[in-house]
């Protein structure tokens, strides 16, 4: 927990007196979790000005959401950290110790067969034992550890760690769950990981640092919420380079601010504020202004909102906080669909896309309109860093994130973030389906940086597409075309496109039609030749299953 108070203004205009966190932990937290804040919390001064401590929802427990939560098994763990990276919940953590250490921590244990079980959750990997050993050095071993209070047993865990199938979804008992309790526990007693074995070059392992685990879980998004995953992973970016410190946050209204302040609930371990819908990168202008007078100029400051509060109702906004130049960084939940309100469309919304406000009917078959493509309207404003990104392509996320924040001027990252409930997909495939869009140029990765040229062609990066020179991407191995129609037939918001027969209706054919147009015009905007039709055209197998 972050133990520095909060400073809270007084009436009389003079020093601002502080919060009193432990006060309002034990005062106000206890009551709600023991369901008496209702009846018997008064109203006080702090609650009028929507003030709540850092980090609040540390002291939430969600161990009685789920009737599942993960295993692990060590002995199939490599390391990799992408189950860490892609839990929306900080729900699942690692950690590297070294041999000594764990042995000394391992004799608070009293319980024999705990502390063999526990020495047990640690193990050798090539990249963590293995790699130092060979160049003369101490190794150290890894573990993976759950909290049973912050998971919502969604298993993106699961289809994080793919075929090392180092975790497996059991059900839940009181045995089990005293157990990863009691586990997790002796987790936050043992020291950080030591900072020889964090490669700063893999960008992976800056979730094993403190100062990257600004978001500490207990928010009340969806179960597997593709927003959290892309909130932790733009704080851990920062606060790894920047430190908590130098991390301020505004927020526009919607389910970024409904999950992150559910009254006493405050995932954030830095500063934030939420805005009104519409006008959050106006409220970031003014927060830029009275930093760089208090010569704050290297703080970060980042504005979030959905596609419906930046690309749609909120954009003029945005458009003229990007022709300012000043130095604030934009974050976009883009779930295509404003989901905080039931899902209505938006302008980010694809076309044929079945939503409220474009439902499917006789006459009007899903959404008419075209999507607004934030990225292509960025890129034309003056001396923008505009990134197109997402969670499961984590070292392009990372990459974009950690330039953004390097850009001196203003700079947006629009981040798939897939809504498991209005996309009509299973709780654990955010990270499935926002490699699906990327794969079928639903949304397509991208960096323009200004830095890199004076050219558009020079500043335009499509790195990490599947077959960037082609229409659609291939799978060589079976001959299977990925394209927008293989996306749609795995969401329920396109189901009503495909009839029996499983062809897909005209409106899907045209929607498909917009993607690859837009496909296009990036390639053309970053000099990219693209093969000749007769090889993108060429017979394939059309399986309907995604691409690897």
């Amino acid at each position: 927990m972050n133990e520095t108070p909060v400073a809270v203004p007084t009436d009389e205009g003079k020093r601002p007196r502080l919060l009193d966190m432990d006060d309002f932990n034990s005062r106000v937290i206890d009551a709600y979790n023991e369901g008496t804040a209702e009846r018997g919390l008064e109203a006080d001064t702090d609650t009028a000005r929507s003030i709540v401590t850092a980090g609040s929802a540390v002291y939430r427990d969600f161990s009685y959401i789920a009737p599942e939560i993960p295993l692990y098994d060590p002995a199939n763990c490599v390391g990799c950290m992408e189950c860490v990276i892609e839990c929306p919940d900080t729900a699942i953590l690692g950690k590297v110790i070294e041999k000594d250490t764990l042995e000394k921590e391992l004799q608070s244990i009293e319980d024999p067969v705990e502390r063999d079980g526990l020495r047990a959750r640690f193990a050798e990997t090539q990249k963590y034992t293995t790699t130092y050993e060979k160049k003369g050095e101490e190794g150290g071993l890894f573990g993976i550890f759950i909290d049973p209070t912050k998971c919502k047993g969604c298993a993106e865990c699961i289809e994080a760690c793919g075929d090392h199938q180092a975790l497996s979804m059991i059900s839940k008992t009181e045995t089990n769950l005293e157990q990863y309790r009691r586990s997790f526990n002796f987790f936050k007693r043992l020291p950080n990981t030591p900072k020889r074995f964090i490669n700063e070059r893999l960008l992976s392992d800056m979730m094993l640092t403190e100062d990257a685990l600004l978001y500490v879980g207990g928010a009340g998004s969806c179960m597997g919420c593709g927003e959290g995953t892309v909130l932790r992973m733009m704080l851990a970016a920062t606060g790894f380079v920047y430190g908590d410190e130098n991390i301020g946050l505004v927020a526009a209204t919607g389910c970024n601010t409904v999950y992150t302040s559910t009254y006493p609930y405050n995932p954030y371990l830095v500063p934030w504020a939420n805005s009104l819908f519409e006008n959050v990168a106006t409220f970031g202008m003014g927060v830029r202004a009275r930093w760089n007078q208090m010569g704050w100029q290297n703080k970060r400051l980042w504005c979030i909102g959905g596609d419906g509060a930046i690309l749609d109702i909120g954009f003029q906004a945005l458009s003229r906080m990007l022709a300012s130049g000043m130095d604030i960084k934009v974050l976009v939940l883009d779930t295509q669909l404003y989901s905080n309100t039931g899902g209505q469309a938006s302008t980010a919304s694809f076309m044929a896309q079945r939503s409220d406000m474009a439902e499917f009917g006789k006459v009007m078959k899903g959404k008419q309109e075209r999507r607004k493509e934030l990225a292509n309207i960025c890129m034309m404003h003056p001396d923008v860093f505009v990134a197109q990104t997402t969670a499961a392509h984590f070292n392009h996320f990372y990459r974009a994130i950690i330039a953004a924040n390097e850009y001196p001027g203003p700079a947006v990252i629009m981040a798939y973030t897939t809504c498991q409930p209005e996309h009509g997909i299973a709780d654990n495939m955010a990270m499935h389906q926002a490699k699906l869009a990327v794969d079928s140029r639903a949304f397509p990765l991208l960096i323009h940086d200004p830095r890199k040229g004076e050219r558009l062609s020079e500043r335009l990066d499509l790195r990490g597409n599947p077959g960037v020179k082609e229409d659609w991407y291939t799978i060589p191995k079976t001959g299977e075309q990925i394209d927008f129609i293989t996306f749609a037939r795995t969401e329920g918001r396109f189901s009503k496109h495909f009839g029996k027969d499983g062809k897909p209706s005209k409106e899907l054919l045209v929607a498909q039609q917009d993607r690859l147009a837009n496909w296009r015009l990036l390639q053309e905007l970053a000099g990219i030749m693209r093969d000749e039709p007769s090889k993108s055209k060429s017979p394939v197998k059309k399986t309907g299953k995604t691409a690897s």
